[in-house]
């Protein structure tokens, strides 16, 4: 499984950088490039970043070794329920994970699953062992490559409200998101005056 998995990295990668070296040639068609790249790697995805909240504040105070154990603790809790709810978890880094999932719904309620077990364990725990998230999701097309990254405006906008703008316990999501959430109950939608680039609103998730 995992030399499969390598050798299908692999041709993907290599696929996309032949075409990108094409893109690169004099006078070549680039819209015809990209149409092919598209097709090639075009997937639509719910996105997902996660962020633990206060790294600066908690490496200065307590060091780096801490915060690792931190880290640990964060994914050893967390990866289950993100398998739970048929997520792909395609890379960490640092205090960040890079999820994916199929629909608008299952994305969503693993948010709303994850914040309920990082609760249930800071109550147990100092405050200096409390675990406390930021979520940003994106939906829509974009190109994922084997199974280590995914590139687009939606990422991109995840990213941003995920990494950079959620506070502690917050979920923000692109107007996509919400477009897509439809018809989900027991979850509102509030405004927030962020654009990141990418998308053309977003909203804090209010779970009921």
């Amino acid at each position: 499984m995992a030399l499969r998995r390598v050798i299908s990295l692999s041709a993907s990668e290599d696929r996309l950088e032949k075409l990108i070296q094409e893109r690169l040639q004099p006078g070549i068609n680039k819209e015809e490039i990209d149409r092919r790249i598209w097709d090639l790697f075009g997937e639509v995805w719910c996105v997902m970043f996660t962020d633990l909240a206060g790294f600066s504040r908690r490496v200065a105070t307590f060091g780096i070794i801490h915060f690792l154990q931190i880290i640990y603790e964060s994914q050893r809790l967390l990866v289950p329920i993100i398998e739970d709810y048929d997520g792909i978890l395609l890379k960490t880094e640092g205090d960040s994970m890079l999820v994916i999932f199929r629909n608008v719904a299952k994305g969503l309620e693993c948010c709303k699953k994850m914040h309920q077990v990082l609760k249930d364990y800071n109550k147990t725990k100092p405050e200096e062992d409390h675990i406390v998230l930021c979520i940003g999701l994106g939906y829509g097309k974009m190109l994922r490559i084997g199974d280590e990254d995914v590139y687009g405006a939606e990422v991109n906008a995840a990213s941003k409200l995920g990494e950079d703008t959620a506070g502690p316990w917050e979920v923000l999501v692109t107007n996509s998101v919400k477009e897509n959430a439809k018809g989900i109950s027991n979850i509102t939608f509030e405004h927030i005056d962020f654009i990141p680039p990418g998308a053309d609103a977003a909203y804090r998730v209010i779970f009921q």
